[in-house]
This record gives C-alpha cells, sequence and structure tokens, in this order.
C-alpha cells in the first residue's frame, strides 16, 4: 500500500533548471518513479546536457528551452504541453542563481531585481502559468525550491537579496496552497541547507568560510542533490496527499540552532 503511493507512473513531470544539480537529480528521481519527465532550462545546450546525463543511466526524457524571466517562454511551454494532451500533473520550480558577499549598501538595483526576477517572480510565473491548468483540470502538485535563508539570515557572507527572494518562495508557497486548496492543486516547498552542486565551488575554494559552514551544521556536512530530489519525490507523490504549504527542512539541522 505504502511503496505504491511513490508511483508517479502516468503522470507529467515538468522541472525548471534541470539541466545540471538539483534540477537534474529531480528530473532522475521522478523519472525513475514513473513520471514522463519533462526537463526545461534556460538554453539549448543546458537542455541537451541533462538529457545526455539522464539518457547516461536509462532514463528518457523530453527537453523543452524555458526562460523564467520571460512569462511567455513559461507560457508557451505550458500550453504546447496542455495541447499536445500532456498538461503538466507535477511542476518542480527549481530554476534559480546565487550570489553572495554582496552587502546591501553596496548592492546595485540591478543586482537587486536579478535575484528577485530570477528565484521569486520566476517561481511566481510558473506556478500561475502551469498552476492555472492545473487548476482547470482539477488536479496537480507543485513542488517550489526554496532555502533554509528564506527562514534564517546566513553567516557570514551577506546576501540579503538572495535570503529574502527565498523567503518570498516560502510564502508565496504558503499562500497559493491556501488558495487552491479546496481545488485539489497541493503546492509545498523544500527548503535546502548547503549542497555539493557547482554554485558551491566558490565557497570550497575559502576554507575559512567552508568550515564555518560546517560548524554551524549540526550534521558537519554539506547535502547531496539525490537528499534534495528525494524530498522532492515524496512531496511529488501521493505519499504527502495530506501536505500543502509545507515548507520542509532538509538542512542537516542548521536552522535547529
Amino acid at each position: 500500500m505504502y511503496l505504491k503511493k511513490f508511483a508517479l507512473d502516468g503522470r507529467t513531470a515538468v522541472v525548471t533548471g534541470a539541466g545540471q544539480g538539483i534540477g537534474l537529480a529531480c528530473a532522475e528521481a521522478l523519472s525513475e518513479a514513473g513520471a514522463a519527465v519533462v526537463l526545461t532550462d534556460i538554453s539549448e545546450e543546458r537542455c541537451e546536457n541533462g538529457r545526455l546525463a539522464l539518457e547516461a543511466r536509462g532514463h528518457r526524457v523530453e527537453t523543452r528551452v524555458l526562460d523564467v524571466t520571460d512569462s511567455a517562454s513559461v507560457d508557451h511551454v505550458a500550453e504546447a504541453l496542455a495541447a499536445s494532451g500532456r498538461s503538466a500533473d507535477i511542476l518542480v520550480c527549481n530554476a534559480g542563481i546565487a550570489q553572495a558577499g554582496l552587502p546591501v549598501e553596496l548592492m546595485s538595483d540591478a543586482d537587486w531585481l536579478r535575484m528577485i526576477d530570477i528565484n521569486l517572480t520566476g517561481v511566481f510565473r510558473c506556478c500561475r502559468s502551469f498552476g492555472r491548468l492545473m487548476l482547470e483540470k482539477g488536479s496537480g502538485t507543485i513542488v517550489n525550491v526554496g532555502s533554509m535563508s528564506g527562514t534564517i539570515v546566513n553567516r557570514p557572507q551577506a546576501q540579503s537579496h538572495y535570503n529574502t527572494a527565498k523567503a518570498g518562495v516560502h510564502h508565496l508557497t504558503r499562500s497559493m496552497a491556501a488558495e487552491w486548496a479546496t481545488r485539489s492543486v497541493r503546492v509545498n516547498a523544500v527548503a535546502p541547507t548547503y549542497i555539493d552542486t557547482p554554485l558551491l565551488e566558490f565557497a570550497r575554494q575559502d576554507t575559512a568560510l567552508f568550515n564555518e559552514w560546517l560548524d554551524q551544521t549540526p550534521m558537519h556536512r554539506v547535502g547531496r542533490v539525490d537528499e534534495i530530489a528525494s524530498v522532492v519525490l515524496f512531496l511529488a507523490s501521493d505519499a504527502s496527499s495530506l501536505l500543502t504549504g509545507s515548507i520542509v527542512a532538509a538542512d542537516g539541522g542548521y536552522t535547529c540552532w
């Protein structure tokens, strides 16, 4: 009974920013559970890199170029899938950027707006376009990738724009969940700690910074992409059918202190 709740056979899953890192791992997890995965990213090259990586592991996925900063691009992918009879049953909003070491007093409007546009408004655009179609058919599940940075202020690096964007993702998640709860569309989020991806390479070069992060983490390690993808799979599946508006911390205990 219980293992069947994780099965996604017959469902279409769209993952944004899936060319590498957490998004790629999420695409693999959903595919392994039986979903027909549509891997999306900002360029053909990133989509192709993701597709080849998954095919090498025995997974077949479809790819679409999707730019979360462009409403027309998001609408096009959502509507094209619906027109082909494969409207998304699952949406994973993972696309995002990271930037640290930029104090507020030195932050330009461009720095702030770019972060908010990609990491927060990009999630809104995708949830709006795909969520609208889910509401029309009366079912769907959305999983947003937030961050522990949406709950705490990271130290020692300055990244107010990133923290603010992720806090917005968390509250957007709760707000949509409340609006759509009676219409059979669930919305949840995962809030990861520092994850071992290419985005973390800058920190590995700064031993003092990296060690401080580890010292602040009860498990004394960073996370792996598969550990986040496992939470996303749970939230995307019927195993989490009572959850909506939940922000699941996957942070090695970081926010406990």
